[in-house]
């Protein structure tokens, strides 16, 4: 790259590294209150006014009850006995990441498909901001394109880069 470079890490640049223990007591709490299910009980975790940011197709909500009535009740609806499980979890300071995948049982509509009764895996990555005891932001990516795979339905209509990677299509050249 030529010229200056863009400034990096500015959200985390100043975590407080004190506050490590407690976002990891906070967002472990939440992990466990969300794989019982807990909606109206979700309150102790959030900040007045937190935001919950999603990727296309998940969309943003701002306040608790924003992600009660537009994220949690509708993705419940869509996929019952559902569990979380983290495969890695980051602490550092304010800060806290994870990914992993949520198994559950398509057993609501879902992005317009009815109800199949599959067991399907919902991948995710979720990064929070926890600010005096409670979750200030939450950005979320959310892998809709392999759940949807999952439910028989190609949102790439056949032209994922899959096909690279099992050699059904060369690679293009370099950009000129």
């Amino acid at each position: 790259m030529k010229g200056s470079r863009p400034e990096q890490a500015v959200l985390s640049r100043d975590t407080d590294m004190s506050k490590t223990d407690e976002t990891r007591r906070v967002i472990e709490r939440m992990v466990d209150g969300l794989n019982d299910h807990w909606i109206d009980d979700m309150g102790e975790f959030f900040a007045d006014g937190f935001r919950w940011m999603g990727n296309q197709g998940c969309g943003t909500k701002t306040g608790l009850k924003a992600f009660q009535d537009n994220w949690q009740r509708p993705f419940q609806a869509a996929f019952s006995d559902k569990i979380c499980i983290d495969e890695v979890r980051l602490f550092m300071g304010e800060w806290a990441a994870a990914f992993g995948r949520q198994e559950a049982t398509h057993s609501g509509a879902f992005m317009g498909v009815a109800p199949t009764g599959k067991r399907v895996q919902i991948r995710y990555m979720d990064f929070w901001k926890v600010e005096d005891g409670r979750i200030s932001d939450n950005w979320v990516m959310v892998d809709f394109p392999h759940v949807l795979a999952q439910l028989g339905v190609d949102v790439f209509d056949g032209h994922g880069w899959e096909a690279y990677d099992r050699g059904e299509r060369a690679a293009p050249g370099p950009e000129n």
